[in-house]
């Protein structure tokens, strides 16, 4: 019950904020009846309906060239729809300004450049009423309600109706232009494909032999009905090309079945590395099928690491399954990954969620590799991600342990990071005793 209320409560505040949108950008910048105004007015409805689509349907079983087909403009409106609301509370006490300082302007003073007409002034120095554009010279167009005029003559303390529309559509157009280049240039940064960066992480416990050991970690790829093979070519290649010693994919790689995604992960299978590629779940595997996705990356040549522990020449390299397998009874098991090992040796975890850092403390993780934030994604979601988590992007330690979150390859829902670029991390560790 709480759940539909709050789902209620949500399609409400969306509701009104496409109203106020629509009157902001619509109602206040065009005529009333004209082509532009209709048009726009079905754009007012179809984007919203598009948006709910691309939520709802994958979960709806949906065919998924019909996911597709509606994810592309669904969800780019919806990082559109972010920043647009942004833009326009800027905006707001910026018109409340322009418009009471221009109804001040000194009589016989011309109107800002660009706007339709000037005031015209009459010999008392008060504005006289604005004909229209097709009315007969000498004739008075009627006032429009709410523009400044009022029975038996004007209102000079308030703006003319051309005057009030030059304003709506200069912010409107800024607005609009300030959205489209952020989400334009966002959407680029994700399709690029993700910038390789490289930390060194020093741990007491690692031996001379493993100085220099490379892991290039790869998170939240998030294939699905708008990142699909193209993306997954671009991500082993950045890769590959670091030659690394060790691959770690952990978790979200994707969104959807193996039926559906399957031919988009393909590329995987050439995923190249000494020590090979291994691979743990995030929640959103748990949405899409967890085990069928573990069987399927174990053909592509990845090795799961369900609760499990490999000892490698010089570190044990350990992974659990995320937290939201605990739905399902799958959950992390960190007695099971780690609980019989040899204290003396480098322990590193792989673990999608940082939130169970607390856990790889307890039981002597040397590093705790890790993904989900989306460093935020899109500012300033990057607040409300810092809160959730104990580390939102980057290198930190608690106590011994040093835990390392990636801000992902891919994106989840709009295709698009403000603040928050895509990354493939090369993880150098480097040993005390070098």
């Amino acid at each position: 019950m709480l759940i539909v209320v709050v789902a209620l409560a949500v399609l409400g505040l969306l509701g009104l904020v496409h109203r106020w949108l629509w009157i902001r950008l619509v109602r206040d910048t065009t005529a009333a009846g004209s082509r532009a105004r209709r048009v726009l007015t079905v754009l007012a409805w179809v984007l919203p309906l598009l948006s709910v689509a691309a939520l709802t349907a994958g979960r709806a079983g949906a065919p998924f060239p019909l996911q597709q087909a509606v994810s592309w403009p669904g969800y780019l409106w919806l990082a559109v729809l972010l920043y647009l609301v942004l833009a326009m509370a800027v905006a707001e006490p910026v018109r409340a300004l322009w418009l009471r300082r221009t109804a001040r302007v000194p009589a016989g003073s011309a109107v800002p450049a660009g706007s339709a007409a000037p005031v015209p002034v009459a010999p008392s120095g008060e504005p006289a009423v604005e004909p229209a554009a097709d009315a007969p010279q000498g004739v008075p167009a009627a006032a429009e309600p709410g523009a400044g005029a009022e029975p038996g003559g004007t209102d000079p303390a308030r703006p003319s109706l051309s005057r009030r529309t030059f304003v709506a559509r200069s912010l409107a157009g800024a607005a609009v232009a300030a959205a489209g280049t952020t989400v334009g240039y966002g959407t680029y940064g994700v399709l690029r494909g993700p910038r390789v960066k490289r930390v060194t992480v020093p741990l007491a416990k690692l031996p001379r032999a493993a100085h220099g050991f490379r892991i290039a970690v790869v998170s939240d790829v998030h294939l699905g009905p708008v990142l699909g093979r193209a993306h997954t070519q671009r991500i082993v290649d950045a890769v590959n090309g670091t030659r690394p010693d060790l691959i770690a994919v952990v978790g979200d790689l994707v969104d959807g079945s193996v039926a559906d995604l399957g031919r988009a992960a393909e590329p995987l299978a050439r995923l190249r590395a000494r020590h090979g590629a291994y691979f743990v779940t995030g929640n959103h595997e748990y949405f899409s099928g967890a085990e069928q996705w573990v069987d399927h990356v174990r053909e592509l040549g990845l090795h799961p690491l369900e609760n499990a522990r490999r000892e490698l020449p010089h570190f044990d390299l350990a992974g659990v399954n995320d937290i939201a397998g605990e739905r399902e009874g799958q959950g992390p098991d960190f007695g099971r990954a780690l609980g019989d090992r040899d204290r003396s040796r480098t322990a590193v975890l792989l673990a999608h969620q940082p939130v169970v850092i607390h856990d790889a403390v307890e039981h002597g993780v040397d590093l705790q590799l890790s993904g989900h934030t989306h460093g935020g994604q899109l500012w300033p979601g990057n607040y409300l991600a810092d809160l959730a988590n104990p580390t939102l992007a980057g290198l930190e330690r608690y106590g011994d342990t040093q835990l390392y979150v990636s801000r992902g390859a891919g994106a989840w829902g709009p295709p698009v990071r403000v603040g928050a670029p895509s990354d493939i991390t090369v993880v150098e560790l480097a040993s005390y005793r070098a």
